[in-house]
Order: structure tokens, then sequence, then C-alpha cells
């Protein structure tokens, strides 16, 4: 917590009381980091002490770094040059007692600005959690070393330039540590956080005998989530017992499968959404690839058991036999498997229920987590003006 001092004299670096926090916060916008720039927002405008500056840093602008050889094609390198333009230009109208970059990609070519304003970089997985997990993104590393050692120093001049990193889960620390020789002090493990009001839905103890449960699957990119996967053990084995719901931006033809309805076009936090998540009974999300998916925070938010698969950080978001189950990538039979259990034993599912709106509770909250944040932000600026 921040503590301010009362009449401190002009000049001595030390904010006087009411005196604002002008933070930037440079968030790319790509994939599940939409939805965390959105819940990052509902807590910012809550703190009177932040005057914030929104950087987005969007995958889709049609800028000049689109257009020019070599950058256009890595997204990496435009989503950087764009960021320090985008800071350049605020800085020449207003100045910023600190940054927040929000992943690593925004803040590589920065290192000049971070060396005069205090930095967090943030990240919901390191260059190298990601490499190992990469293919079902299309993500391949270079075959050319000279390419991947210029990536990896160009990375650790990033974290040594920041005063202070945030992960979303051990996973990423531990890489930190290990991969990157980061001084685990400097790092501190904050998830993101859901907005744990809105998403807590009344459960009734268990649905009529003769009613389907419910199944539900919100991943935008369908097939990197695994939802070839899910309905190929819907038509095996659960379209007897279940319905299924699905949230995505692809199309998809389930022709021949009675039960199954697609969602499209709603986005994060969208009211429809959220009403899925309420009459839902159980979430299923057999990704191939992810670090720590905000969907399955929802979902246990929401007072749902989950279905998922053991890749990246997610066994840190779902404990096997106790939130959920974790079954391996690309196995419709163990999906299978794991969802009817829950399907048949209502006692289990209710039970795995509320253990996860528990932990959403402890782990997942958003007032609590943003709050950490935003005072790590705090501390940042009042270490530079010392």
């Amino acid at each position: 917590m921040c503590v301010w001092r009362q009449n401190a004299p002009a000049g001595d670096g030390v904010p006087t009381a009411g005196m604002a926090y002008k933070i930037g916060f440079v968030m790319e916008q790509t994939l599940g980091h939409v939805t965390h720039t959105q819940n990052f927002q509902q807590w910012v405008e809550r703190d009177p002490d932040v005057e914030p500056s929104w950087i987005p840093v969007s995958f889709d602008l049609a800028d000049h770094w689109r257009l020019a050889p070599l950058v256009r094609r890595n997204w990496t390198l435009r989503a950087s040059l764009r960021a320090r333009a985008r800071i350049r230009e605020i800085l020449r109208s207003r100045q910023l007692d600190t940054l927040f970059f929000h992943t690593q990609v925004t803040a590589l070519f920065a290192q000049g600005i971070m060396a005069r304003i205090p930095s967090v970089v943030s990240m919901d997985a390191t260059p190298l959690n990601f490499d190992s997990i990469g293919v079902p993104y299309n993500h391949i590393p270079s075959a050319y070393p000279p390419v991947e050692a210029f990536k990896n120093a160009l990375t650790r001049r990033t974290f040594n330039a920041a005063r202070r990193l945030i992960t979303w889960h051990e996973w990423g620390k531990e890489s930190l540590i290990r991969d990157y020789g980061v001084n685990g002090a400097k790092v501190a493990v904050i998830p993101p956080g859901i907005n744990l009001e809105k998403w807590h839905f009344p459960r009734s103890p268990a649905p009529q005998p003769e009613a389907p449960l419910r199944l539900l699957f919100v991943g935008g990119d369908f097939r990197r989530k695994g939802g070839d996967i899910l309905l190929a053990a819907f038509r095996d084995a659960l379209r007897k017992t279940c319905t299924l719901d699905i949230v995505t931006r692809e199309s998809l033809n389930t022709e021949g499968l009675d039960g199954v309805q697609v969602h499209r076009g709603l986005g994060p936090n969208a009211p429809e959404l959220m009403r899925l998540y309420a009459r839902a009974d159980v979430f299923v999300f057999p990704t191939f690839a992810d670090t720590l998916p905000i969907v399955i925070m929802e979902a246990m938010a929401s007072g749902l058991p989950v279905v998922t698969t053991d890749v990246g950080a997610l066994s840190e978001e779902v404990e096997h036999g106790v939130t959920g189950f974790l079954v391996p990538p690309h196995d419709p039979r163990a999906l299978s498997e794991a969802t009817l259990r829950l399907v048949s034993d209502p006692g289990l599912r209710l039970k795995m229920a509320a253990a996860a709106r528990r932990k959403a509770d402890v782990k997942f909250n958003g007032a609590v987590n943003y709050a950490r944040v935003l005072e790590l932000c705090k501390a940042c600026a009042d270490a530079g003006r010392i």
C-alpha cells in the first residue's frame, strides 16, 4: 500500500496528498489479452489515485509497420515498434510516472524509455514457455540459431530494464529464473482476475433426472482449443445424456449433431456469454495449447467443474480431482470418460462446482489481483521519484 505524505515540501521527490499516479498501460490486444485488458480497466477506473493512459497495441492496425518488409510478418516486431511509437507520442504531451507493459512483446524496443520511466513488464508466459507449446499456435522457433540468440538477448535486456516483472503463474516464474537469469525477488506471480460479483450464478442442487446436462465450450480458436476433439467425444459418447453450447468465432458444420448449438459474435463479458455460463452444468475445454486461460477462471467463478487438458500452466488453475479433471490432449475417449463421471454423479459434480468457486474466490479475485498489480506499479513510481 502506498503511503502518502501530507504537506510534503515541493520538489522532495515524494507525492503530495491528492496527486495522481500517471501510469501508461501498454496492452497487447490479441486472444485472451483483450479480455484481460477489459477486466483490468474496470479496477483501474475505481482507483482514484491512478490517472491512466491506455495504449492498446492491436494486431490488425493498418499502419506503416504492417507494410514494412520483415516487420509485417513478425507480430513481435510490429507490436514492440507500434508500442514505442505510441508511448513517444503520449510523452510529447504529458508526463508518465510509470509504464505497465503487457505482454513483454510490447516492450522489446522500449529499453531507452524504460531507463527513464520505471516500468513493470507483465506476461502470460515467457517466450521459452511459449516455444514449448507453440506448435498448435503455428509458432515454430527459428531454425537459424543466430536469430534465436538475438531474440533471447533482446528479451533478457527487456527483463533487466524492468523494475519489476509479473507472470500469471509459477510456470512462468520458474522460466524467468532458469532460462533468463532473473532474480526471483524481482518477480511477482499475479494471475488475471474476474469480477466475482458479476460471475456468480446460483445453482440448483441437481437437474431433473430426464433433463440432459448442458456442456459449455468457449474458444475463439476452435481447433487449437480442441474443438474437434470435443465434437468427436460428443458424437461418440456424450450426445445421449448432454447438450453442448459452443462459443467461437469460427463457422462450424454440426450437421447431424442434435443438441449442439453454436454461438458466434459474443465478445468478452457479453451478457449472452454470461447467460451461457449461468445455464451450463460442466465446462469442457480440451485445448491443445494454452497458458492460463481466462475462460477457465470464468467457469470456476461461475461454479462449474472443469474438464480440460494438462498443458501449459493449466494444472495451476484446475486441481485434478478437486475442481475438475485434467486429461491428455488429443484424446476424445479420455475426455468422454472424465465428462461422463460428472454427468453420472450429481454429488461429485456439485462438490467440484463448489470447490471451483472457492478457488476462484481465493486465486482469481479481480478486486484483489488487479489491486496488487496497481500497488506494484505505484511502488515503482515512488521508487523512481527518489
